[in-house]
């Protein structure tokens, strides 16, 4: 014990005790921190690993698709083909006797996949020939060619769940239906009653609608090609209520995408492809050395016209006897004139058509018994520039296959009004154009050639980096029927009563000279100062 001063004591080892306690305390405190430092080191350590190991899993995953869509190239694009009953296809062609008194010797355009006749060797210049890949196609074949390009399709599956399957891309397969259509109208549009010409389509829609294939999408990733205008096949809407049947305008066929060679635009979902030309290239080489043809042919004439006069039809595209006259009052145009009737050969007559053709910087396409026409499609074909008097024959119409925008990158458009009522000179329009913007022109024409032709379908030959009309139209639909799947609203065209774009007044405005564009705006202004 120690004594104080006070006499009193205090114990030797409580102040010893005391400093022990604190020692004590500091040190598990200190433990604690060790602890609590390597427990959240270790926490830290598993959450990195587990995003680490999920980040691997990602990386794994996503490799694999890579892998997947490099081995195969299909996914996403396969399509499957319906095994049709004979009754829909080839039955309907075994039949074509019945249509040949009315749209020419149909029959035999079925030979050689669809191709018709191969052309004899031409003495006059020996480049458009059947070993050249030239072929008496008729204009209302694309049933039969399509189906056969089908067939080459590179994405063909069997299992039809395949087909509904999207894949790791942006693209969804679709579902073909090999129904010829326009062989279907031809063989029962003349002297039979509405039930006949509906029957076949009738039936097609109950076979659909009883197939697993349509109950997916009830339809709407389902294709079909009906090779005529959409207007033979929307017989409850049309002027004449005994023409054409009504496969558009029944619900199997308002669900499905039907490719035509003219759309209404009453619903969206048909959707217009080139008409078939006469040329079907078996190789790329076939294409560009037609091309090259085509841009170093000499032109001798400013414009030309192939076609027969129709004076009885609607006023609104009334315009091709205007046209024809002014072509014959020209020393500059040249003109392939023809009678109106099935026998008729001028017209029919490829060589004499592509001749014609090669020799002209711009081919007149006025429209015909609707807006479009065959011969625009040739004109194209022939590096040709072709000048449109309605919006409808190409501007509204071939959305996919033509430029979207830019219509005078690859045309002259002049408004059929103008010439019908105006007598605007057709002739002095075109030579307002500075020869410069003419060959631009005519190489955008020249690049559009392999997207409006239809290939060789038989087995034995095959496109290989150039896409033809078949090509662009099958990505369409594919893409289509992706964004119907994501729930998209798609739409094949606008609407005919728009007015189309005043091209007329921007053809004038962007190829007349300076001096004449001033000379225009001074008449205006003195007729606006004369009616005020």
């Amino acid at each position: 014990m120690l004594q104080t001063k006070g006499g009193g004591f205090r114990p030797h080892r409580a102040v010893a005790g005391g400093a022990k306690g604190a020692a004590s305390l500091l040190s598990a405190l200190q433990l604690l921190g060790i602890l609590a430092v390597i427990a959240w080191t270790l926490f830290l350590y598993m959450q990195f690993s587990v995003l680490s190991a999920a980040v691997e899993v990602v990386e794994a995953v996503s490799r694999e698709g890579r892998q997947a869509d490099s081995a195969d190239p299909c996914r996403g694009r396969y399509i499957y083909v319906h095994d049709l009953p004979p009754r829909f296809n080839a039955d309907i062609i075994r039949g074509c006797r019945k249509s040949e008194g009315h749209w020419g010797d149909i029959c035999a355009s079925l030979i050689n996949a669809g191709l018709g006749r191969p052309l004899a060797a031409d003495p006059a210049d020996g480049i458009i020939t059947g070993e050249a890949g030239w072929y008496g196609t008729h204009q209302f074949a694309l049933d039969l060619i399509f189906h056969n390009r089908m067939k080459q399709y590179a994405c063909l599956t069997n299992d039809s769940a395949a087909a509904s399957e999207p894949g790791l891309s942006n693209t969804a397969a679709a579902v073909f239906v090999p129904f010829y259509a326009g062989f279907d109208f031809a063989r029962y549009h003349w002297g039979y009653d509405n039930a006949t010409r509906d029957a076949a389509s009738v039936d097609l829609a109950e076979w659909l609608m009883a197939r697993p294939e349509w109950a997916r999408m009830w339809g709407r990733d389902h294709f079909l090609v009906a090779g005529r205008t959409g207007w033979d096949f929307r017989r409850s809407v049309n002027y004449g209520a005994d023409w054409g049947n009504d496969l558009l305008a029944m619900p199997a066929g308002r669900n499905m995408s039907v490719l035509v060679l003219e759309s209404t635009f009453r619903r969206s979902t048909d959707y217009p492809v080139p008409y078939p030309t006469y040329f079907h290239p078996r190789s790329d080489a076939d294409v560009l050395r037609w091309q090259d043809t085509v841009r170093s042919h000499n032109r001798t004439w400013l414009m030309a016209f192939v076609g027969a006069p129709r004076p009885d039809v609607r006023m609104d595209i009334r315009i091709r006897d205007h046209v024809i006259a002014q072509c014959k009052a020209a020393s500059s145009c040249g003109l392939l004139a023809c009678a109106r009737s099935p026998g008729s050969v001028q017209c029919h007559a490829p060589g004499d058509i592509m001749r014609l053709f090669r020799k002209a910087s711009f081919c007149l396409q006025p429209p015909g018994d609707s807006y479009t026409r065959r011969s625009a499609f040739d004109s194209v074909l022939a590096g040709c520039i072709p000048v449109f008097f309605h919006g409808a024959t190409a501007y509204k119409q071939y959305r996919w296959h033509l430029p979207e925008e830019d219509h005078l990158s690859y045309s002259v458009y002049i408004p059929g009004d103008d010439v019908r009522r105006r007598n605007v000179s057709i002739e002095a329009v075109l030579r307002a154009i500075p020869p410069d913007t003419v060959e631009r022109m005519r190489e955008e024409v020249i690049k559009l050639i392999p997207r409006v032709l239809y290939a060789d379908p038989r087995s034995s030959s095959r496109l290989e980096t150039i896409k033809d009309a078949v090509d662009v139209a099958v990505e369409k639909v594919l893409d289509t029927v992706a964004r119907i799947k994501k729930g998209e609203h798609v739409d094949s065209g606008r609407p005919i009563p728009e007015d189309p774009p005043d091209m007329y007044v921007t053809t004038e405005s962007r190829f007349l000279t300076k001096s004449a564009v001033e000379r225009i705006v001074m008449r205006l202004k003195q007729w606006i100062l004369g009616h005020c």
